[in-house]
């Protein structure tokens, strides 16, 4: 198989949490649905492998980006919310209060935001759709990306977000949340007047997963466990940034993710300090990112294509946008 640079960073990142999962797993006697991972992890593997064969070919180098990206963003994903369950139960102490004493000195309430949107139910389930395409569009970026050539900007986003993932994990894992829906409660007609993607139930689960830890893990019922910062936020300056430059493309994706702010909140149960941070963390991972694909595949020496080429190495060893 060949890989470029930041794919092949990427592909050992993946491995590594692949053997850390399988190991902790074990340690732990927690039962997996093997099935459903093995059906997961076989359609990011597929596209993979179909994209090394695109790029065998030799001049269907945008397939095999594209195709390559998807299969690493799917296996990523896998690893990495299986790895981010490990560390359940929750051994440090919550920092919700402190966030909902923040959220207070701002003026926002999550209950209240809620019941008010509630009062408006048009709004609430146009909220409850743009909350949910956040991975397609994820996904749509990568496909956009590829196909249109602009493979080292889709290295970049690729990157940025396993890094971002990554690093929010990890910050998880030491301060962790529930969700201002575990501490909250709403009025029994709010979940009928709109649909809620997390509710009080998500809140208490997430208070449930805390406290007992997990002893079944399946594909088809994993809770997003990070609050604070934003992933959903951090995707979504993802989408904008890394969106290619077409008017029509770029009007859609910022007004999906201008109305992501108020998604998040109000469909994501998150504290309004959760955004600042997802804004905050793709601040600082952003350029990184960049920096880091850039002189990984400056230091290979490989142009997009995978050949040598000079100028495209100096080309390459400044960031872009």
């Amino acid at each position: 198989m060949h890989f470029l640079p930041v794919e092949r960073f990427v592909a050992s990142i993946i491995a590594a949490l692949f053997v850390i999962d399988i190991a902790l797993v074990g340690f732990k006697d927690i039962q997996i649905d093997v099935a459903g991972y093995c059906l997961s992890v076989g359609i990011g593997s597929g596209l993979v492998f179909l994209g090394q064969i695109y790029r065998a070919r030799k001049r269907e180098e945008k397939m095999a980006a594209a195709l390559i990206a998807a299969g690493l963003f799917i296996l990523f994903s896998i690893c990495g919310s299986i790895f981010n369950y490990m560390f359940l139960p929750v051994r440090f102490p919550l920092i919700d209060e402190m966030l909902m004493r923040i959220d207070g000195w701002i003026g926002y309430d999550w209950a209240r935001s809620v019941t008010w949107v509630a009062s408006y139910p048009l709004i609430g389930t146009l909220l409850f759709f743009v909350y949910a395409t956040s991975l397609p569009q994820l996904l749509f970026i990568i496909i956009v990306l590829g196909f249109t050539g602009k493979i080292r900007q889709l290295h970049q986003f690729l990157l940025t977000g396993v890094l971002g993932a990554l690093i929010s994990i990890t910050f998880w894992i030491f301060f962790p949340t529930y969700s201002p829906s575990a501490f909250q409660e709403l009025p029994a007609w709010v979940p009928q007047a709109m649909p809620l993607a997390l509710g009080p139930e998500y809140g208490r689960e997430l208070v449930r997963l805390g406290h007992e830890g997990v002893r079944y893990l399946t594909p088809r019922n994993v809770e997003g466990l990070i609050g604070f910062p934003s992933f959903h936020i951090f995707m979504a300056a993802m989408s904008v940034y890394f969106v290619p430059r077409y008017r029509g493309v770029i009007l859609v994706i910022v007004t999906l993710n201008l109305l992501m702010l108020p998604a998040v909140l109000i469909q994501g149960a998150h504290h309004l300090s959760d955004v600042f941070g997802g804004v905050l963390l793709f601040a600082i991972v952003c350029p990184l990112s960049i920096r880091l694909a850039n002189m990984l595949t400056f230091r290979a020496g490989e142009s997009p294509s995978g050949r040598s080429n000079v100028l495209v190495r100096r080309f390459w060893s400044f960031p872009e946008k």
